[in-house]
């Protein structure tokens, strides 16, 4: 087996399909303008309930992806999945059908999810709590399995690598990004498709959201203000879909195919706090060291660091906590990094959040430009750092941390390296 030494990952592919903009073009595009892509509900009939807003997809076109007697049988996570997916294979020029057996063999699929097909269960009991048995999926059961989105995605180009969802609540994808690393350097894999795909717009999801009291209920006539990271009026999170797909791939791999390379994944890390099922303690300690041992593996320190995407959810004690773990991990140098959170343009897309975060890192990275934390109007004393609200801002950058936190306790993060 390879030295993992000697083998470094980088993203050859990136594939978007996000509230705000469809592809990678649209995506930048909108994210660096600081454009907002929450809305009223469109998935369901929301006057029944008392949050009615979410960062959809709209004007997307589930049966170019799905053929139309399959979409019954599917949840929207999957033609979310296969467009961000055929994006970031496009990009990274991979042709799946012309791939050799051996090829394929050393191609994987490991992604991530917090809710993969939920929503999908959430219909099918609706129908059969209902009697209405004979509109029910046959594959209910097997489609409801969180680890048959990745199998869907192998099927659909061909490749015979391991194939897995890692599901860990909102670190999903930055988590599935470590596997694919010790994949890679391991040398059990040349390639790996990776990222996050959720869609978690559903009634039943959202009244569930709603009992926790952790969605805000007060921005239903201005949609676009309701997700608002760091700012002292903020009272919840809003929920999102999408999916953000990537080609991660070891660096001899792509450089003898001649692949563009957008950045390298320099560094991985992850700790759980043991705490509690959805409160964080307050000291963040523990989602501090995740983002040290990212930095330690990429071999820099916090002057090394040049920004950080942030999770950012809205919610008060997430906020304050994520602001006093970068003030651990990055110490006298936090208060000069700028940060930014993608959330405030999308809101949260759940298990697809870290992936998201990737993609803001590396739209930041390839236009030297910082894409702003909107809705930031009333300043919390306690979230203090620089969120570069409301207007991006130019900034040559190097290394980027992406941060992720999720129920349960966990904390992951990640660094990426420029590599223009």
């Amino acid at each position: 087996m390879a030295d993992s030494a000697k083998r470094r990952v980088v993203i050859t592919g990136m594939g978007v399909v996000s509230p705000n903009g469809v592809g990678n073009a649209a995506f930048s595009e909108a994210i660096l303008a600081g454009r907002s892509g929450v809305k009223r509900i469109s998935r369901f009939d929301p006057s029944e309930v008392p949050v009615q807003i979410a960062g959809e997809v709209a004007d997307f076109d589930e049966l170019a992806w799905v053929e139309k007697r399959e979409r019954k049988h599917v949840s929207r996570v999957l033609p979310l999945a296969i467009a961000a997916a055929t994006e970031a294979m496009q990009l990274a020029g991979v042709e799946a059908g012309r791939l050799s057996l051996r090829e394929k063999q050393r191609f994987g699929i490991i992604m991530g999810s917090g809710g993969g097909s939920q929503e999908f269960t959430e219909e099918q009991y609706r129908l059969f709590f209902h009697q209405q048995y004979k509109h029910m999926s046959l594959f209910c059961v097997p489609t409801g399995v969180m680890g048959t989105l990745s199998s869907e995605l192998s099927v659909r180009f061909g490749l015979r690598g391991a194939s897995h969802v890692i599901t860990t609540g909102c670190t999903s994808s930055t988590d599935a990004f470590g596997y694919c690393m010790r994949q890679i350097q391991s040398g059990r894999l040349d390639v790996v498709l990776s990222g996050g795909a959720d869609a978690p717009i559903a009634l039943g999801i959202v009244k569930g959201f709603i009992l926790m009291k952790i969605l805000t209920d007060s921005w239903n006539e201005q949609p676009q203000r309701g997700s608002r990271p760091f700012s002292a009026d903020r009272d919840g999170f809003v929920v999102g879909e999408g999916a953000w797909m990537y080609v991660l791939e070891e660096y001899e791999h792509a450089r003898a195919r001649g692949a563009k390379i957008l950045a390298e994944v320099a560094g991985y890390g992850s700790t759980c706090e043991a705490f509690h099922r959805v409160r964080l303690q307050e000291c963040g300690e523990e989602p501090a060291r995740a983002i040290g041992l990212a930095m330690k593996e990429a071999g820099i320190g916090a002057q090394d660091v040049q920004f950080v995407s942030l999770h950012g959810t809205s919610t008060q004690l997430n906020d304050r906590i994520e602001t006093q773990a970068l003030k651990l991990a990055l110490g006298e140098h936090a208060a000069g990094v700028p940060m930014s959170a993608i959330k405030s343009q999308i809101g949260h897309p759940q298990g697809a959040s870290g992936a998201a975060g990737v993609a803001a890192a590396i739209v930041a990275m390839q236009h030297g430009q910082i894409p702003p934390t909107i809705n930031l109007e009333t300043r919390d004393a306690e979230c203090n750092l620089d969120y570069v609200p409301d207007v991006g801002r130019k900034k040559v950058i190097e290394h980027a941390v992406c941060n992720c936190i999720a129920f349960g306790s966990k904390n992951s993060a990640l660094v990426l390296r420029n590599w223009a």
